[in-house]
């Protein structure tokens, strides 16, 4: 206990800035892929069905080891999972630069998707045990540094792309990753194990709130995986963006969001979850309809931008919510609620891809705002996260 007994409360400390770390980290090598995209689906040769495919064992790949790290964190503590899973994470942008066939683009894009998604189970834990040791709320600004970390990595992954290309790329964004993680390494909190944590799983829970819940969860984070992995894609193939200016797309969307992730702690208290959560539907709405009809690219990277500001808060909101129903232990909607929103942004952006082939993303990204209404429609929910920070990508 003493290691999170360390950690004096404060603003700041050498525990917050390392788990910051990791989730920049994070954020910028998902932000890296971004504008990789196009060029990936050149070299392999695929269709944006295929594509679609390839999208979903990334998705694959993460719900497979999330629930694998989740397990280790019990045995082993947030930090050791943290480490191994950054590391194992470092090459695989090299190895996507360089895979020349599907079967290697395939198993790089499964690790990929696994190591990210392992990664992210053990940042957020860690970050759990630092709002503990500092007896503050942290995990909104954390996945702000997730977003700036995004934001990083696709602004200035289409110029260095355009520069030096990709395999340049790929090594140039290799490197920052190391600097990050070298520099977190040795303040990462080292949580104890959970030994009796796993015991703690009980059946799901029969009533209909959570499972609401992680729809407006699943319905928040869709849109999100859309401008992930298809904005760079729209804004080259149909609105006829330079690799370069493509980038910006996601860019634009991670900025925004990160921006509005460090105010939503203050907005939140201010207007409570409810009326905060429909400003930012609304937001998201109007920002998708106009990337939709954009009649050029620069139009679309300021639609992705609104959209981010919607979106920033909607999930932390969401998953607030989900730890704080009334009769239920949090673990248990935190669980279902986490499950359907990163289902939504690891699978269903594959489903968007076989859509497109035959339709175009413009349509796609005109349908998306009806999942948005969903989460309005659903928006008093949120009454439930006033009075409890939580946080989601």
């Amino acid at each position: 206990m003493n290691a999170v007994q360390a950690a004096r409360p404060g603003f700041v400390n050498r525990n917050r800035t390392a788990v910051s770390l990791l989730f920049l980290m994070n954020g910028f090598i998902v932000g890296c892929w971004a504008p990789k995209i196009p060029e990936f689906a050149e070299r392999l040769q695929l269709s944006k069905f295929e594509l679609g495919l390839m999208i979903l064992v990334f998705g694959i790949g993460s719900l497979t080891l999330m629930p694998i790290a989740g397990a280790q964190i019990a045995r082993h503590g947030s930090r050791r999972v943290a480490q191994v899973s950054a590391v194992c994470l470092l090459p695989i942008l090299l190895a996507l630069t360089l895979a020349t066939h599907v079967v290697t683009g395939a198993i790089s894009l499964f690790l990929f998707g696994g190591f990210i998604g392992a990664m992210d189970v053990a940042m957020n834990a860690n970050a759990v045990a630092v709002e503990k040791s500092m007896r503050r709320a942290i995990m909104s600004s954390c996945h702000a540094f997730w977003s700036l970390g995004g934001l990083i990595g696709a602004g200035l992954g289409g110029l260095v792309i355009a520069k030096f290309g990709v395999l340049g790329h790929a090594q140039v964004a290799t490197v920052l990753a190391v600097i990050f993680l070298g520099i977190a390494w040795t303040m990462i909190l080292a949580d104890p194990p959970h030994p009796d944590e796993k015991k703690e799983k009980v059946r799901l829970p029969f009533v209909p709130l959570p499972w609401l819940l992680g729809l407006m969860a699943l319905f928040s984070m869709v849109p999100e995986g859309a401008v992930l992995d298809w904005g760079a894609l729209y804004l080259r193939q149909e609105l006829g963006a330079s690799v370069a200016l493509s980038g910006f797309g996601f860019a634009a969307f991670s900025l925004t969001m990160a921006i509005m992730r460090f105010a939503g702690d203050l907005v939140r208290d201010r207007l409570g979850g409810v009326k905060t959560l429909r400003i930012c539907t609304l937001f998201a709405i109007a920002g998708m309809l106009l990337a939709a009809f954009a009649p050029d690219a620069e139009v679309a990277i300021i639609g992705f931008a609104l959209c981010g500001v919607g979106i920033s808060n909607m999930v932390p909101i969401a998953f607030s919510a989900a730890g704080n129903i009334p009769g239920l232990k949090a673990g248990i909607g935190l669980s279902v609620v986490t499950t359907m929103g990163y289902s939504g942004m690891l699978v269903a952006p594959s489903a968007i891809g076989f859509v497109a082939e035959h339709i175009g993303f413009g349509v796609v990204f005109m349908a998306l705002p009806l999942l948005l209404v969903v989460v309005l429609l659903l928006s008093n929910l949120a009454r439930y996260a006033d009075g409890i920070s939580g946080g989601g990508h």
